[in-house]
This record gives structure tokens, C-alpha cells and sequence, in this order.
């Protein structure tokens, strides 16, 4: 084969191979960017607010010494249901006995003084009473010139010292009585004393916590140290969930909303309940790190009915539903983007038609383009959807968020053809730019709406 020969076939198969090369690319450029879309319906959404946390009861006491001493009489044991003024136990009486006692006999022999002193003002009455009769006796005997003056004087004088006898003895009593009282009290007080070395259960629960033994010694708590918590005693016949909820949910949750909750001990198991109680201020985090961990609120929710195998600081879940719609327009969550665009001066947006070179460049056009007056450009929340195929981006105004799709109030109908994949399609998608679409993966298509 001569060398012009060989030269022509190498231009050929160059020529071939181009023109292939040609052919493949402006049959992409024809079919465009590979996307799956879901047709736009009416669904039933719920808002569902998650939050984790524990179990705890409604009411739980920590029983506590208010005295000191040693453990004599321990009755009950951990897990055990007690009922309210049930004995649960008892501390060594014998020291608080001696100081009640004792208290009882100064006040018996306070009774007896005073017993003693209403006998001798009896006495001192009927002395003033006789000095009385006999100064009387003296005046009369004076008129008639009987007497003389000294014993008249003298008759004076005597019911003068039986007066300020009587005055003294009065004063006596009246300081009897008010050491009476004194006494009086030190018994009551000695006695609340001694009543509280036997603790009976406040409440009907369970005994949760019992941090003591028969035999050991309680210490009462101060101001700066804490008692011994001897046991904790749970009312579990209404339970409630306590969950941290982030501040930017805290708006929407409402006291009775419903909401299940699920116990991590108790798995296949869900629990209804509603929102009983939201914090007003955020939960203080202890610690140096406290400043960079999330604002978060308390939010408890009551279950309802009883839980017999719960036990108090189980981990827990809460799903609230802080808002329901039924039959509404919805997208899917991944179909929503956030685009740049170029809007006029009544809010729609305005889409620029460019030919040759920059046909499908989309928002990168309108982004370099000058803008005329009355428009601006904005970063809108929508959608794309399919016309013509051609990914127009659609500008949407969203309602509440379920766990899939979005609620839409306003910018799509029924019907239409929204791109939700695959995700970097979806992130770099342009208006206007040509798309194919293409049969969206099973785990991807759903028809369940929460």
C-alpha cells in the first residue's frame, strides 16, 4: 500500500471518529441532565417534633432524716409498693425519750409551783380582806373618839403591806403562767421530736431508692451540706416523659398536644401520651463546656394510663405532633433548593431566553445580566419542575414539614412533574437547563406521607 494511500485512510478514520464524537454530544446535549421526578399530590402531613429524654413519675418524695441517729428499725425494702402512712422505718427514740421526759417533768413541777402560789394569794386575799374590816373598824371607832390616832394609822398601814402582798403574789402567777407556757412548749416541741424518728410513706408507690441499712447513722442536712436521702419513694400510677427540645421547636409545641413515646427497655412498644408542661426557661448546663452546648427546653409529656414495667430514669423518645394538615399540596424534601433570581417589581420572577452559546446556562445568565429598573435579585425557596423538557425553576411558599414532604401554601398544582434526584442533580440543577427523565429508584419513590 503506497504512503498516500495510508495517509488518506488515517484522515478518514479521523474524520469517522469525529463525526461519532459530534454525534454523542449533541445527542446529550439533546437528551440533557438524567433526573427522576414524583408527581405533585394532595397529602395528610404531620409536624412531629422529636425529642429525647427520661421517664420519671409524677410524683416521687426523697425522705429525708430530721434527726439525727442510728437506723434501729428498717421495714422495707427496694422495689417494694408501700402505701401512704405505711411504717417504713425507725430511728433510735432513747435520747429524744430522756429530753421529753424531762421536759414533761419541769413542766409538772412548773403546774405544782404555780399550784402553790394560787393557795398563798387565797390566803393573802383573806389577810387583805380582815386588815380591810378592821380599818373600817378604826374609822368608826374614830368618828365616836374611841381610838386613838396611832391605831388608826396602823389599821392603814396594814392593808397598805396586804395590798402590795397581793400585787406581788399576782405578779408571781402571771410569771408562773408565761414560764408555764414556756415549759408547755418545750414538751410539744420534744414530742414533734421524738414523732419524727418514725418515718411513715407520704405517699403510695413504689420504694425506688433506698440508700441506708438497719444499723447505720443518718446525718441531717445544713446549709451548705445535703441530708442523707435515706429512701425515694415513686408514684408510678401516672408517668410522665421529661425531653429536651431544642429552642427553634419550642415555638411550635403546645401544652396538649399529642405525642407517642417510645422506651429505649421496652422496644416494639409505643405509649401515648400529650404535652402537660413546657419549660420558660432553658435547662443550665453544668460545667466549663456549658456555654457550647444547644439551648435546649424541658417539654414533659403525661402518658396515658399506667406502665407496669417502667421504671423511673428509663431512656425515652417523644414525637410530638405540633401540627396536622389533611389533603394539602406537598412536595418532597429533597425537591426544595434555594436558587438565586432575578424578581420584578411585583414579586414575579423574570426569565431570560438566551440563544447560542448560552442556551441552558439558566440562572447564570440572569445572574451576569444588568438589571433593569424595578428589579432585584433574591434567594428563593422552590422547586423544579419539568415543562417541555426543561427544568423550570418554580418558586414556592412552604407550610409545615412532615418527616417527607412539605407542606405547599402557594407555587405548585397538582400535577405537576417536581425533580427531587439524584441529590447532586438537584444541587446544581439550573433554570432552564434541558433535562431527561428517568425511572427514580424504589427506595426513593414513596407514597407514605408524615
Amino acid at each position: 500500500m503506497s504512503r498516500n494511500k495510508k495517509i488518506l485512510i488515517g484522515v478518514g478514520v479521523v474524520v469517522v471518529l469525529g463525526a461519532i464524537a459530534f454525534a454523542n454530544v449533541k445527542f446529550k446535549r439533546q437528551e440533557g441532565l438524567a433526573v427522576n421526578v414524583e408527581g405533585v399530590q394532595k397529602r395528610d402531613l404531620q409536624a412531629i417534633v422529636s425529642a429525647s429524654g427520661k421517664i420519671q413519675p409524677q410524683r416521687l418524695v426523697n425522705i429525708s432524716a430530721d434527726t439525727m441517729g442510728r437506723v434501729v428499725d428498717l421495714a422495707v425494702e427496694e422495689g417494694q409498693r408501700v402505701q401512704k402512712g405505711q411504717f417504713l422505718l425507725q430511728i433510735d427514740p432513747r435520747n429524744l425519750t430522756t429530753a421529753y421526759n424531762q421536759s414533761s417533768a419541769s413542766l409538772a413541777a412548773s403546774t405544782s409551783t404555780m399550784e402553790q402560789l394560787r393557795v398563798s394569794i387565797d390566803g393573802t386575799k383573806a389577810n387583805l380582806k380582815a386588815s380591810q374590816d378592821n380599818h373600817n373598824r378604826q374609822q368608826q371607832l374614830w368618828k365616836q373618839g374611841l381610838t386613838t390616832r396611832e391605831a388608826l394609822e396602823a389599821a392603814e398601814n396594814q392593808v397598805k403591806v396586804r395590798q402590795a402582798e397581793l400585787a406581788s403574789q399576782e405578779r408571781q402567777i402571771e410569771t408562773q403562767r408565761m414560764r408555764m407556757q414556756q415549759e408547755q412548749a418545750g414538751v410539744e416541741n420534744a414530742k414533734l421530736n421524738l414523732s419524727k424518728v418514725r418515718i411513715e410513706s407520704p405517699i403510695t408507690g413504689i420504694i425506688t431508692r433506698r440508700n441506708i441499712e438497719e444499723g447505720e447513722t443518718v446525718v441531717i442536712g445544713t446549709m451548705n451540706n445535703a441530708g442523707t436521702v435515706l429512701l425515694t419513694v415513686a408514684d408510678m400510677a401516672v408517668i410522665e416523659a421529661e425531653v429536651e427540645v431544642d429552642e427553634t421547636d419550642i415555638p411550635s409545641v403546645q401544652l396538649g398536644q399529642k405525642a407517642k413515646v417510645t422506651i429505649d427497655a421496652m422496644p416494639g412498644k409505643t405509649f401515648s401520651g400529650k404535652v402537660t408542661e413546657i419549660g420558660n426557661s432553658p435547662i443550665q448546663a453544668a460545667g466549663a463546656s456549658a456555654a457550647s452546648q444547644a439551648t435546649n427546653f424541658k417539654v414533659k409529656v403525661t402518658l396515658d394510663g399506667e406502665v407496669p414495667e417502667v421504671r423511673p430514669g428509663f431512656t425515652c423518645t417523644a414525637e410530638i405532633t405540633t401540627a396536622t394538615r389533611q389533603q394539602v399540596i406537598a412536595v418532597p424534601i429533597q425537591a426544595t433548593a434555594i436558587r438565586e433570581v432575578i424578581v420584578d417589581k411585583d414579586g414575579k420572577v423574570v426569565r431570560d431566553e438566551p440563544t447560542g452559546p448560552q442556551r441552558g446556562r439558566g440562572n447564570a445568565v440572569a445572574a451576569a445580566q444588568e438589571l433593569k429598573p424595578g428589579q432585584e435579585r433574591k434567594e428563593l425557596e422552590g422547586v423544579f419542575v419539568v415543562k417541555d423538557s426543561k427544568a423550570t425553576f418554580t418558586p414556592v411558599k412552604t407550610g409545615i414539614a412532615g418527616e417527607k414532604y412539605f407542606e405547599v401554601l402557594d407555587g405548585t398544582n397538582v400535577g405537576d412533574q417536581v425533580i427531587i434526584g439524584p441529590f447532586s442533580s438537584v444541587r446544581e440543577l439550573r433554570d432552564g437547563q434541558m433535562v431527561k427523565v428517568e425511572a427514580a429508584p424504589r427506595s426513593t419513590s414513596t407514597t407514605t406521607a408524615k
